[in-house]
């Protein structure tokens, strides 16, 4: 279980994480999703709690739902999945067990971001970037706004 926090007590770098995932998933479109989409979270994530919690004007634009591993990830029918630790290798793993369902993939530790997710954080110190693997972004099955994309070549955003 995660502890109760509030968006207050956030570190910069949790506030950045938080904001630029908010953003990725903002700009990210399902075929056939009303709602907000489920953004199931690996408990390995360093950044779950800052993912995970409400917190009063911040609002998430999807729901939140923590999971320990593949089984509950699968069993919880995610929309979006993000790994903390998990290897490219077990990320894609985990995405082909999915059978062509639209998903969007975000990684905290996947920096060379040639396969699983599609985007990858890159954390320096506090400034946080991310970088996108247009072939994975492809095969996802979701649409993202090309103006995230274009965020990407960025050096800082945040």
């Amino acid at each position: 279980m995660l502890a109760p926090a509030t968006a207050a007590s956030f570190t910069e770098t949790d506030k950045s994480v938080r904001s630029i995932v908010s953003g990725i998933v903002s700009y990210t479109r399902w075929p056939s999703l009303s709602g907000p989409p489920k953004l199931c979270i690996l408990s390995s994530a360093r950044y779950a709690l800052a993912l995970s919690t409400a917190g009063g004007q911040d609002r998430l634009p999807y729901t939140p739902t923590l999971v320990h591993n593949a089984q509950d990830a699968l069993a919880a029918r995610c929309d979006g999945i993000y790994f903390g630790i998990e290897s490219p290798d077990w990320q894609l793993e985990l995405i082909t067990q999915y059978h062509n369902r639209a998903l969007l993939l975000i990684s905290e530790h996947n920096p060379e971001c040639t396969i699983g997710s599609a985007f990858c954080l890159i954390i320096d110190n506090e400034q946080v970037r991310f970088s996108v693997n247009l072939d994975a972004l492809a095969r996802s099955g979701v649409r993202v706004n090309p103006d995230v994309l274009m965020l990407a070549r960025n050096k800082k955003h945040e």
